[in-house]
């Protein structure tokens, strides 16, 4: 089975849909499929990352606009853009020429997408050289037309896409289909396990691989105002891209309690289930976090967010900070509260754990290969 990718990482997206679709890929390598990606080489992207795991990887430019889209889509290209189209780059008439001059040659099996800036207009246009497609979507904002749509959110219905889908589209929806990669369900037994004596002794703040208002830097100074033990560690997770990193690192140096940040980290899963409580962004680490059933304080960062936050904090899974301008006032008391009632965190755990197993790539290979 061949199977291309079309993803981006940015400055502005941040890297989780290019690590999601890495988890994958690396699922669909392990059962004999090749795999491609189409990236386009923004400010922050992941290019090198992919080529060091081993995939072929096209970079789009658009340093020569062409004009080859269909009539079709010239037609409808006045119609209402996708919420983030300024994320592509470009239009997505030039992205979908681009792409099918790559697809024609590859002749995939399969190709998925994902990526909050296409819609049914580009999927339209590559639909032709490719057997199958496949979007990835947290929104349900925009049409698609796939054959088959992954949602991971958390009490996401198939309803939520009914009119944005043709009929036929085979819907996956929920946080079972979460894209985690397979050390998390080996390690999840393991961080359940210790979670039953409950400790606060160690902190993990990761606010994704990008960051770019220093939602990090506002944590470390708020910490500042929390009672934490003497003896509590600190452990900051950042990309390598991070604009506020080397400040980052500056504060941590300065911080009261053992504090250290870790860039690229390639073994999160189990720096995870030996944490004993996260400050998290509201992206697609929440499902990492939720498998091996770390408490956390979660901090929603954009808009696009929200919906997850807003149904964890509904299932107690999560205490969410809605706003990163609320981080100095709430974050403090959040966190006293927590380490003067350790029993607290350990519901929020248990709740934690009953929203994703960490099996959810092995059940959409299984989807596309019986689709194949």
């Amino acid at each position: 089975m061949k199977v291309a990718f079309r993803v981006d990482a940015s400055l502005d997206m941040g890297t989780g849909h290019v690590m999601r679709c890495l988890t994958v890929a690396d699922a669909l390598k392990a059962r004999g499929a090749e795999c491609h990606f189409l990236c386009r080489a923004h400010r922050g992207n992941l290019i090198e990352l992919i080529r060091n795991k081993g995939y072929d990887t096209y970079v789009l430019d658009g340093s020569e606009p062409q004009d080859t889209s269909s009539s079709a889509m010239k037609q409808v290209s006045r119609a209402p853009q996708p919420a983030h189209a300024a994320w592509l780059g470009t239009s997505q008439e030039q992205d979908a020429a681009e792409c099918v001059a790559i697809l024609r040659e590859l002749q995939a099996d399969w190709l998925i997408v994902d990526h909050y800036a296409l819609d049914a207009r580009w999927e339209s246009e590559l639909k032709p050289y490719c057997r199958h497609l496949l979007a990835i979507d947290d929104l349900a904002d925009r049409p698609h037309v796939c054959d088959l749509l992954l949602d991971q959110t958390f009490s996401r219905s198939p309803s939520d896409y009914a009119s944005w889908v043709p009929a036929g589209c085979i819907l996956l929806c929920g946080s079972q289909y979460a894209l985690l990669r397979p050390e998390f369900a080996e390690l999840r037994p393991y961080s359940l396990q210790r979670r039953e004596k409950p400790r606060l002794e160690h902190l993990l703040i990761t606010m994704g691989g990008v960051d770019k208002d220093n939602a990090t830097g506002r944590i470390l100074e708020a910490l500042r105002l929390a009672e934490l033990p003497a003896h509590c560690r600190i452990t900051v997770v950042m990309g390598a891209n991070a604009p506020w990193l080397a400040k980052v690192r500056q504060q941590a140096e300065q911080m009261p309690w053992s504090a250290e940040v870790r860039v690229a980290v390639d073994d999160m899963a189990r720096l995870m289930a030996d944490c004993d409580l996260a400050i998290g962004a509201a992206g697609a680490t929440s499902w990492e976090r939720c498998c091996l059933g770390l408490p956390t304080v979660m901090v929603v960062l954009a808009d696009n967010q929200r919906h997850v936050a807003d149904g964890l904090e509904q299932a107690g899974a999560a205490l969410v900070l809605q706003h990163p301008a609320q981080i100095p006032d709430r974050l403090p008391g959040l966190l006293n509260s927590l380490f003067s009632s350790p029993q607290r965190g350990k519901a929020l755990s248990l709740a934690a754990a009953h929203i994703a197993d960490g099996r959810g790539a092995e059940a959409l290979v299984r989807h596309m290969e019986s689709l194949n």
